[in-house]
């Protein structure tokens, strides 16, 4: 279970909305009710482009990536933001998440997410094996 406190959300949240605008603190709420099994999810990108991950790649922003702190490196996961039912594929290919969420996602997902402005969002996490149900081409050796 992670140590997050709802009132760290709400200050991010809070800061979205005081310096971004009502129009971006408004497309990253959540409507209706919470489910159980949602988690917060923040990205990051351009300072930690080209740094060895925790599996030894090389972080690129520009792929769809992410960091867990407990799934296996390799997992390949389907990440939906509560906010707009948009989803994006990711593999977990580090460790570290950030110190308000339960995964990190890579600048290109969160984009995907339409999340990025917003910083971080409320999502469904869910298991996607094999990798190809993901969306994942997998290399096969000549």
């Amino acid at each position: 279970m992670s140590n997050f406190r709802p009132q760290s959300l709400f200050v991010i949240g809070a800061a979205c909305f005081a310096f971004a605008g009502p129009a971006i603190a408004e497309k990253c709420q959540v409507s209706g009710p919470m489910p159980e099994n949602a988690e917060t999810a923040s990205w990051y990108g351009k300072k930690h482009h080209g740094r060895r991950t925790a599996n030894g790649e090389r972080f690129n922003k520009n792929e769809m990536t992410a960091a867990h702190p407990t799934l296996p490196l390799g997992s390949f996961l389907k990440v939906t933001n509560l906010a707009n039912g948009r989803a994006v594929h990711v593999r977990v290919t580090d460790r570290e998440a950030g110190y308000t969420s339960d995964i990190d996602l890579s600048e290109a997902a969160a984009n995907a997410l339409g999340m990025r402005a917003c910083g971080v969002a409320w999502v469904i996490v869910t298991a996607e094996n094999p990798p190809e149900k993901a969306g994942f081409k997998l290399k096969t050796a000549p």
